[in-house]
């Protein structure tokens, strides 16, 4: 099978084109040979920088869930019909957005079709257009539409990142693949000092960073329950946290969540900053 050059979404470096299976990918120039991962033990080694491109290069290249890897590859080779003529990504998904951030919003995972072709999560699906749109609306993203990674779309005073950076089979992580991505969460949200409010989309999302916060010893009693619109003050050198319902078209072609509805939480977390000082941590 040929392999065509696919630039990085973020950095414009080229990579290969996704090959098959089993074959691995090559490994990208950024990182040092040591540093590809292959087990979930070296999640933590992979992630371990203070830079956040370079984070950004060594996220790419993990493939420390074999399920994961297998089915992003997968469908990165067999293509939905209507993206066949598209080269796809293919791989894990790096956070991005503003370097330094008032506000960092966390999502599930890439969709199959989404940010696993297009390397940036919420961008190229349905989901990302009720986001963005929101996102712009509340003047937290330069335009209203997310199409592709070179379409000049910025978030503003925030990042958006993945609780797991590869995409999952019937969009389902399992609880250990959850855990071992949370080591790329770590470092990045380590990476970002002035993260006030977090604005987590949907019940993955908002228990991954219940379960990160526990990891770095917050000790929330009783445990805040996920819902929309919902804030948790979970430590006061802590990030605020906000629920919002998923984007997914189940919610949305539904009316459980509504333009207004998601709106509303993006306003919120605006106006949370107000009340949350920039606190060391």
């Amino acid at each position: 099978m040929g392999q065509g050059a696919l630039p990085h979404p973020l950095t414009g470096q080229a990579f290969p084109s996704p090959v098959p299976p089993g074959t691995g990918w090559p490994e990208d120039p950024a990182c040092h040979d040591t540093l590809v991962a292959g087990t979930a033990d070296d999640v933590g080694v992979l992630s371990a920088t203070d830079d956040l491109d370079e984070l950004g290069a060594r996220v790419s290249v993990c493939r420390a869930c074999p399920r994961l890897v297998a089915w992003r590859e997968d469908v990165a080779l067999k293509k939905r019909a209507s993206f066949a003529d598209q080269p796809y990504w293919g791989r894990p998904i790096a956070g991005w957005g503003a370097a330094n951030p008032s506000v960092l919003i966390v999502g599930l995972a890439p969709a199959a079709n989404g940010g696993n072709r297009t390397g940036r999560i919420f961008t190229g699906d349905s989901s990302g257009d009720w986001l963005f749109a929101s996102l712009h609306r509340t003047g937290l993203a330069r335009q209203p539409t997310s199409l592709h990674a070179g379409d000049g779309q910025a978030l503003i005073d925030a990042r958006m990142v993945a609780a797991v950076r590869c995409a999952p089979p019937d969009n389902k992580p399992t609880p250990e693949e959850i855990t071992r991505c949370l080591d790329h969460l770590d470092v990045e949200l380590a990476l970002l000092p002035n993260v006030r409010v977090v604005v987590a989309l949907g019940k993955i999302g908002f228990d991954a960073w219940l379960q990160l916060m526990k990891r770095r010893g917050a000790r929330a009693c009783p445990r805040p329950q996920f819902g929309h619109g919902v804030v948790a003050d979970l430590d006061s050198k802590l990030p605020l946290l906000m629920g919002c319902y998923h984007p997914s078209r189940q919610n949305t072609n539904t009316g459980k969540l509504t333009a207004p509805m998601m709106e509303a939480v993006f306003g919120k977390a605006r106006r949370l900053l107000e009340a949350r000082p920039r606190t060391a941590r």
